[in-house]
């Protein structure tokens, strides 16, 4: 996903200095643009990634570091649910309120999100595989910390501190996947991944509530200790070193963005808390308003015209080089997967209050209710991907954003006090089959089109726009909820009357899905090459 700065590549009949004939490039170079304007470095025929040594890296060596990263980023998803199951239990065994409570989550929601787009860049820069095991390495000690936190100020602070080492590995999972495995058997891997997603989702509540219920809040973060460290271990061992594309950080984009990330995460996520009013002497609309003028500040930044003022251009890449958008389907898949995250968040807490208040469910048993989304999402996601590899386009994904719409529309539809149970669990197995086709294809459609040097960048932007989705999401959701509830004057059907949310941002997914293209041939393997996902991972070794 990152990439170098965005410039129309040289006429083929003319050189750069102005004569005529073929242009003149590096062995291995591709005359075609990648998606933000640049050529790309096209692999041998082998069709492999390389090390920083220029070693190729085996088919079995890729797999083996796909598995790795996927340790962490199973971790990841689980620990976005397992934590809010045991909110409750720690509120209470802290003696704190709600409000301090709400904020074990906003606080690391908030530093998960701001630095995304940084990171991503950080990985291009230093490599993924550093900045990963440096982000699974703060997450680990600050798991450890808020398992020992004595107070809640110390387990807020150690959330934040969770939220960082989260924001520097989320996106290079993503980058590791995209450049070890060439576009034209991406799907594969991006399958295994996608069923990470899908079930991390629903293993957090079961967990969490076994774990609550067994030994005490604690455990929902110590357990991240010994997984974190088999996770060091096995990154450390099997993701190679990859070559660094970036050359120097853009500061003036790294302050810009992080500022403007800040403060409209911060203010959608604060603001129905507030009714959109006040924060102390702070306007929740001014925040907002600030953040976006902000963020419009650093688009301009990242534009060809702001960095080459003076008729020099800066010696730093562009955080995000704005060229990616001039793919249609890099910009469609980022549009999605905001709604995906939208729809993803908004649906959980209406249907675990709804399970737990108003029909009086454990949260174990609520949370099992849900079981089928995840069994059919890790059986299904798998196949999704190995079908993507043969796939033209990744508009498969309709299916998925089709199928979440119509799995919230019958639970807003059969929200009462009599539908029975096994109607809940349909309708969660119909939630998982979509989200198998959903995930996988959406995010092998944004990286698809991608060289190697683009990597990091494109993966910071499609974790940061999935991770706003979800924000806005939640701060919606809650306003729906609070609304919809009043009106009716009744839990159970006020909480399936605002699941209409969802059900909106679904379709919206499924509208940009619709306009997705057929995807372009690979930016850096041949065509004619064997295909290295065909291969037995466990065997294998070229």
């Amino acid at each position: 996903m990152p990439d170098t700065p965005s410039a129309s590549p040289t006429p083929s009949n003319q050189h750069p200095d102005g004569q005529s004939g073929e242009p003149s490039r590096a062995p291995g170079q591709d005359p075609s643009p990648s998606p933000s304007g640049e050529p790309t470095t096209r692999r041998p025929s082998s069709g492999l990634a390389h090390d920083r040594d220029g070693h190729e890296v085996t088919v079995k060596r890729a797999w083996s570091a796909l598995w790795a990263v996927i340790i962490g980023f199973f971790m990841l998803m689980v620990d976005q649910t397992i934590v809010t199951t045991a909110l409750p239990a720690t509120i209470r065994a802290l003696g704190t309120d709600l409000t301090s409570g709400v904020w074990v989550t906003s606080s690391y929601l908030l530093t998960y999100a701001v630095p995304l787009l940084i990171s991503g860049r950080l990985g291009d820069r230093f490599g993924p595989r550093n900045v990963y095991l440096v982000g699974m390495g703060i997450f680990t000690v600050a798991s450890l910390a808020c398992g020992l936190s004595a107070n809640i100020e110390m387990l807020i602070a150690s959330r934040a501190l969770q939220g960082i080492g989260a924001a520097l590995m989320s996106p290079q999972s993503m980058t590791v996947i995209t450049r070890l495995f060439p576009a034209r058997s991406r799907g594969a891997a991006m399958g295994i991944w996608g069923a990470t997603a899908g079930v991390a989702g629903f293993v957090g509540p079961i967990l969490g509530g076994l774990l609550v219920d067994a030994f005490g809040w604690e455990w929902v973060f110590f357990v991240n200790v010994p997984v974190g460290i088999i996770g060091l271990w096995r990154a450390w061992v099997a993701v190679p070193e990859l070559e660094r594309h970036s050359r120097s950080l853009d500061w003036l984009g790294v302050i810009l963005s992080g500022i403007s990330m800040a403060l409209l995460v911060f203010g959608i996520q604060e603001g129905q808390r507030f009714h959109w009013g006040t924060i102390g002497i702070l306007s929740v609309p001014l925040l907002i308003g600030l953040g976006v003028l902000l963020m419009a500040a650093f688009i301009v930044s990242q534009t060809r015209w702001a960095r080459t003022r003076g008729g020099r251009p800066t010696a730093a890449d562009p955080l995000v080089p704005l060229g990616l958008f001039r793919n249609v389907n890099f910009t469609l898949a980022n549009l999605a997967i905001f709604f995906v995250g939208m729809t993803v968040t908004a649906m959980s807490l209406p249907t675990a209050v709804y399970l737990q208040q108003a029909r009086g469910l454990s949260p174990t048993l609520a949370a099992l209710v849900l079981v089928p989304t995840a069994l059919f999402s890790a059986v299904l996601s798998p196949l999704v991907g190995r079908r993507l590899n043969h796939l033209r386009s990744g508009r498969i994904a309709m299916v998925g954003t089709g199928l979440t719409a119509l799995a919230n529309l019958g639970w807003s539809l059969t929200m009462n006090s009599t539908t029975a149970f096994w109607v809940f669990c349909v309708l969660a197995g119909v939630m998982g089959i979509g989200a198998a086709h959903m995930w996988s294809p959406i995010s092998l459609t944004c990286t698809h089109d991608l060289g190697q040097d683009e990597a990091g960048a494109g993966s910071g932007v499609h974790n940061a726009v999935r991770q706003v989705g979800s924000v806005l999401g939640s701060a919606l959701i809650a306003m729906m909820m609070d609304a919809r509830v009043t009106a009716r004057g009744d839990l159970a059907r006020g909480l399936g009357e605002s699941l209409l949310l969802p059900v909106a941002s679904a379709a919206f997914a499924t509208v940009c899905v619709l306009f997705f293209r057929d995807h372009r041939g690979s930016a850096f393997a041949d065509p004619s090459a064997p295909d290295p996902a065909s291969a037995d991972p466990a065997s294998t070794d070229r």
